[in-house]
């Protein structure tokens, strides 16, 4: 299973150019499973759903109940946002967490009908800002007991994604692992997918190399795939991780982010 995370920068920048240069980059990537954070849908239509549908995926999505966070920054307050799932299975169930805070974060979960095992899916868009550790905690130990609420049922492991807008050896990414500290959820570990992935290939994901990110902020991997302890017929199990979209299509960078692709048995 190829499984792609991305956050896609919602209608910030030059957003209707950068619509040909995802879908571009995702076409590349062949994914098999797409999760994103900052997709956009308005009257004219859904960006999660649009995408889907040239990539011949199923989709779903999650509006935040509490956009003007974002709809403030564009003087737009008719154009939602939230997270998506996009699969090449069908999708059998979906729920929604929306997470403590007030800037309208949401984890949604979707349940794939993969072959073999159904796949519980989740993907996570966390708090921004350098000061928002204590949140982001908060918002971890509720995505945690969501996780632990809806894996069950299969032997397959739960994927959890997203854009968590924390660094690796931060305290909420470290309480997501429960391996270097104690568990949001007893008994919930959850194995960072970069683990497995070349120490010679870049790993920042938020990079002033890419000229939507602001130059003052150093490199950093803030998006992630994490994997429960693999099934005992060993799905699940991490082959290969690494980075992608690091790069301009037709001169137009498609989003603020990179993307964390990750290849699983």
């Amino acid at each position: 299973m190829r499984l792609v995370t991305w956050n896609l920068w919602w209608r910030f920048g030059p957003w209707q150019a950068r619509r040909p240069a995802i879908l571009a980059s995702l076409r590349d990537l062949a994914p098999d499973v797409v999760t994103l954070q900052e997709v956009w849908a308005d009257e004219h239509g859904n960006q999660a759903e649009a995408l889907a549908a040239e990539l011949g995926l199923h989709c779903t999505w999650a509006p935040s109940r509490a956009p003007e966070f974002f709809q403030r920054r564009i003087d737009d307050p008719s154009v939602q946002v939230g997270n998506a799932v996009l699969s090449r299975w069908p999708v059998l169930d979906q729920r929604v967490l929306h997470l403590p805070g007030d800037d309208g974060r949401l984890a949604l979960h979707a349940r794939l009908d993969a072959p073999g095992h159904p796949v519980p899916l989740f993907t996570a868009h966390l708090s921004a800002g350098p000061a928002e550790s204590g949140r982001r905690q908060e918002q971890v130990r509720a995505l945690v007991g969501f996780v632990a609420e809806h894996r069950r049922g299969t032997a397959h492991p739960a994927v959890v994604t997203g854009d968590l807008n924390a660094w690796p050896d931060s305290d909420e990414v470290r309480l997501l692992g429960g391996y270097m500290t104690a568990p949001a959820v007893p008994g919930e570990v959850l194995l960072d997918a970069w683990e497995y992935a070349d120490p010679a290939q870049p790993a920042a994901t938020w990079d002033p190399a890419n000229p939507f990110v602001a130059d003052w902020n150093p490199a950093v991997r803030i998006d992630y795939v994490f994997v429960g302890p693999p099934a005992p017929d060993g799905a699940g199990r991490v082959r290969s991780v690494r980075r992608a979209t690091g790069r301009p299509v037709e001169g137009v960078w498609p989003s603020d982010h990179y993307a964390v692709v990750a290849d699983l048995a």
